[in-house]
């Protein structure tokens, strides 16, 4: 059993005020892996005082100085391999598959952050006037548990890049996880101050991080309830803010389409990160008159769907982060019996032989009414909602029917109708014919799905403030 009991601050492992343990549980068993003690106001704030310090220096590098940093921490992460994609699995009870793509993740994340500064103008003309794009100051990052290094190393390149410094707030269920990424960037000898790490609550070091005047923007992936008070508090003190929150993707297959290839992907897509995905396409919108032959195929490829220990390859949903999570989905499987939606697969309770984890059935429910809450409300679990419609614009209006949009997908055998159906999405990103990533196109969300965008230049100008100077 592991014990964390330092902040990360100006470059070393550092003492806490703080005095409240948090313990760690494997969601796959139940048993305690290791506790972490967790930092209050003043650690936050001696961490806020190391970032401020160190912006006055980080903020005058130069684009090569930034990029040499930026290929020192690729360097120092994919040395870790073995350990970051191990203790994901032990602490989060992600999948062997889904931790080895985040740590593909967590390494490209840099690399691509080099490509777009070589490619990104700090100096522009507007008119007849000089236009300084200029760091905007200590960024407060906070990440959520579902894929918590992810999000640490992309938001992290992006602040260097930007030549902010940071303080980060990761989710307290995380905390092994995050230890190692913080032994990473250490070794990756950075200038001192300009990243800091206080494990914390999101009432306390959260709370911290959004009232300090000392912070000129925060970054924020989560809920959208918490995105919400993030944004209430922020402007007090006209912090900028990227929030990355919910969602309830739909996932149109179109008339045209071949069933046999599409809705096993469609299945699939909607249980990756075992359904613990923002974007996962849980809402699955058919032709009514194909919805036998759907419900057919989609019943036989949830069957095939193994739901167990995480650390096996063949394991495609793994636990529930933690007892609390579990319960919410049960929940939400509970309510969609209770709403008249008809359970085609899965359903309450646990797979036999997997009772004493976090484990959740690959459920599906079908001939579901986008008005149901289980097809408005963000359940973050392996639940699949079918839902028939009558034609293509009745789909396009079932898909827009959501107080969400940050992601949405859309199947066709005519690529040229699947854009057309796309452009109407009102989502962040539509994916056409599968599931794909853009690591150097915009990422984030229309309506209640969040502000801001990630990734990229349009990242990176989330983190810069622009300047103009006429002369």
């Amino acid at each position: 059993m592991k014990s964390i009991n330092k902040a990360y601050i100006n470059g070393e492992f550092t003492e806490l005020n703080g005095k409240e343990v948090f313990e760690l549980i494997n969601p796959s068993n139940h048993q305690k892996i290791g506790e972490v003690v967790l930092g209050d106001e003043i650690d936050t704030r001696k961490a806020v005082e190391a970032a401020k310090n160190a912006f006055t220096t980080f903020s005058k590098t130069n684009i090569e100085e930034r990029i040499v940093i930026l290929s020192n921490l690729k360097k120092a992460v994919a040395e870790r391999e073995e350990d970051l994609i191990e203790t994901m699995i032990l602490e989060y009870g992600g999948t062997r598959q889904f931790c080895t793509m985040g740590f593909q993740n967590m390494v490209s994340a840099f690399d691509n952050m080099i490509e777009t500064l070589n490619h990104f103008e700090f100096s522009r003309k507007a008119g007849n006037t000089l236009v300084q794009m200029t760091p905007v100051g200590v960024v407060g990052i906070i990440t959520p548990w579902n894929s918590s290094n992810s999000f640490i190393c992309n938001k992290f390149a992006t602040a260097v890049a930007a030549g902010c410094t940071v303080v980060v707030k990761p989710s307290e269920m995380s905390a092994l996880q995050t230890q190692i990424i913080i032994e990473c960037f250490h070794n990756a000898g950075l200038p001192k101050g300009i990243f800091n790490v206080v494990n914390g609550l999101g009432s306390v070091v959260g709370n911290e991080i959004v009232n300090n005047p000392d912070i000129a923007k925060i970054s924020f992936t989560g809920s959208t309830q918490t995105g919400k008070m993030i944004a209430k508090g922020a402007v007090d003190s006209m912090k900028r803010v990227t929030l990355e929150l919910g969602g309830k993707s739909p996932n149109i297959i179109l008339d045209d389409s071949d069933l046999n290839e599409v809705i096993p992907q469609a299945v699939f897509g909607a249980y990756m990160n075992s359904g613990q995905a923002c974007i996962a396409p849980t809402r699955l919108l058919v032709p009514q008159s194909k919805i036998e032959e759907v419900n057919a195929i989609a019943k036989a490829v949830a069957q095939q769907v193994v739901v167990g220990n995480p650390s096996n390859e063949a394991t495609n949903v793994g636990p529930m982060v933690s007892e609390k999570q579990y319960e919410r989905v049960q929940s939400y499987i509970q309510l969609g019996v209770e709403e008249g939606a008809e359970l085609l697969v899965g359903g309450v309770g646990k797979p036999e032989g997997l009772e004493n984890g976090n484990f959740v059935k690959a459920t599906i429910f079908t001939n579901v009414r986008n008005d149901m809450r289980i097809a408005q409300e963000e359940i973050f679990g392996p639940v699949l909602s079918i839902i028939p419609y009558n034609s293509e614009e009745e789909a396009v209006a079932i898909a827009n029917d959501t107080s969400y949009g940050l992601a949405a997908y859309v199947s066709s055998s005519d690529e040229k109708r699947a854009l057309n159906v796309a452009s109407q999405i009102e989502a962040g990103r539509v994916c056409v014919n599968g599931f794909k990533h853009d690591p150097l196109a915009p990422f984030g969300g229309f309506k209640q799905s969040g502000i801001g965008r990630e990734f990229g230049a349009y990242g990176l100008e989330e983190y810069l403030e622009p300047k103009s100077i006429l002369v």
